[in-house]
């Protein structure tokens, strides 16, 4: 997860010098503060879905890779399905921060531009794509490959993710029709809306079954230009 909303827990703690003799790092186990221990969880499952090959994640692998036991898990997510509704909380939360920011900053760029209808599109789309790029093992969550052997209630919360993505590219790609005086401009936007989904799940798909390799981002401004025309 980026550093800015969850904070790291790679470097460890360093006890000031003045004390170090006499207190030796060896014997002293600090205790997580409150909610950090939780924060530790899902970052370790972030990274462990980091890996490729699509193992399933077992709670058992989880403590192993904290040096906690599976008790220790479960007294801050009461399942494995709590852990990775856990993720998919900071994937909403992050993208769709990121969307009204975009669609604000593009509505006070100026109002009834024909073009401003697809621009607002093809940001949105460039920024899913590249939070997947740069949050892979988010991306595996995104996609349900994460998800296949969990609760059915995780796929449709991340499906209804992209839905209302969908309909914000709906809304946005109806006012620029409006704008250029567009016969059908309900349709066309769902038509084009429908075509962007299908291009960045395609990316999204790809880049996860690539074991990564093949980046979402590849060729993307062109790729949008031929799809926005």
């Amino acid at each position: 997860m980026p550093d800015a909303l969850i904070p790291s827990t790679d470097a460890p703690d360093h006890a000031p010098h003045e004390l170090e003799a006499a207190a030796p790092a060896a014997t002293v186990r600090k205790r997580p503060k409150p909610g950090e221990r939780r924060i530790q969880i899902l970052q370790a499952l972030a990274a462990m879905l980091e890996q490729p090959g699509g193992e399933r994640i077992t709670t058992a692998a989880l403590a192993a890779r904290l040096d906690v036991s599976e008790a220790a898990l479960y007294r801050h997510f009461a399942s494995k399905a709590q852990m990775f509704e856990g993720l998919i909380e900071f994937i909403e939360q992050s993208v769709f921060t990121l969307i009204n920011q975009i669609v604000e900053r593009e509505q006070s760029a100026g109002s009834g531009l024909t073009d401003q209808g697809p621009r607002q599109a093809a940001k949105v789309i460039a920024m899913l794509v590249q939070f997947a790029e740069k949050n892979p093992g988010m991306a595996r969550v995104m996609v349900g490959d994460a998800l296949v052997h969990e609760n059915e209630r995780l796929l449709a919360r991340m499906n209804q993710f992209f839905d209302k993505i969908e309909a914000t590219l709906r809304q946005c790609l109806r006012d620029g029709a409006l704008a250029s005086a567009s016969a059908t401009p309900t349709v066309d936007a769902q038509v084009r809306a429908s075509v962007l989904m299908a291009f960045a799940g395609g990316r999204l798909q790809r880049f996860v079954r690539s074991g990564y390799k093949r980046l979402p981002s590849e060729y993307l401004d062109t790729s949008l230009r031929l799809l926005l025309g």
